[in-house]
């Protein structure tokens, strides 16, 4: 009885050390818990100037794709007739694709160079150390965005740009070759300036459609911006949800014209008449 008695007080006295010490490792880990969240920096609330930014950012990202992609491919479009004739079907067959379908494809597409981890990958590392977009935030849903955008707003500032080009009057190529002037020469000289007009004009048209795609592309691909935020206003259904759809619409609206009108401002700063500026 004594033995059973003296292992009893053994296996107590263990059971108790036991847990004192779990207990310890628990106050432990419960302060180190605390340090943790007193250092963290909780999500600051979305509000409709932080989704505006955003999407500004994303329809300026793409575009200067589109605008980087169009104005060369018009130019050679312009100058060269095999060019044309080699993307006009190209032009016919892509143009009339709808944005969702972009934005699926640019999803399965660049979302396997990017997951599983994308924080990790060169391309946001680079641009999460520029301020702009580190203050917004990068992520994959906003480079579908922006190439959807890109990829819808290309065709009128390609088509617009090789009509410019080929729309050059001829007596000024004529006096081009008098004057033996090189290709380069006549590009810098003659091709581009004389175009100026028609290409800010694809351009404005660019612009305006950037926009109309970059709200259906944040509402469906959960990328933060105004399309995510009537989006969201629609699936909250809280009594406030219609005046703010409505907020966003006016909000959205007034963008698109202050956009329109910068474009309207540069296209008359290259144009030579009022009258190709006119709305």
């Amino acid at each position: 009885n004594k033995k059973a008695q003296d292992a009893k007080a053994q296996l107590t006295a263990a059971t108790e050390a036991g847990a004192a010490v779990k207990a310890a490792k628990n106050v432990v880990k419960f302060e180190k818990k605390a340090e943790d969240g007193a250092e963290q920096e909780y999500p600051r609330t979305v509000t409709v100037y932080f989704q505006l930014k955003r999407s500004l950012f994303t329809v300026f990202c793409g575009f200067l794709m589109a605008a980087f992609v169009a104005i060369p491919l018009g130019i050679m479009c312009g100058v060269n007739r095999v060019v044309m004739a080699c993307l006009t079907p190209v032009i016919s067959i892509f143009k009339p694709v709808s944005p969702v379908v972009w934005l699926l494809i640019f999803q399965i597409v660049i979302g396997a160079f990017f997951l599983p981890d994308p924080e990790k990958h060169p391309l946001f590392l680079f641009f999460g150390a520029l301020p702009v977009v580190s203050s917004l935030g990068v992520n994959p849903a906003l480079i579908f965005c922006a190439c959807t955008v890109a990829m819808c707003a290309v065709w009128p500032a390609l088509v617009n740009t090789a009509l410019g080009v080929s729309s050059i009057d001829k007596d000024h190529l004529n006096v081009a070759r008098v004057l033996r002037l090189g290709f380069w020469s006549r590009l810098f000289k003659i091709i581009i300036p004389s175009s100026l007009p028609l290409v800010f004009a694809g351009l404005r048209i660019s612009m305006g459609v950037g926009w109309m795609v970059l709200i259906a592309a944040e509402a469906l691909s959960s990328s933060d911006g105004l399309g995510k935020f009537v989006w969201d206003e629609y699936q909250n259904g809280s009594s406030h949800s219609f005046a703010n759809i409505i907020y966003a619409c006016f909000v959205i609206g007034i963008v698109g014209f202050f956009l329109d009108r910068i474009m309207i401002f540069l296209q008359r700063l290259v144009s030579f008449d009022d009258g190709a500026t006119a709305v």
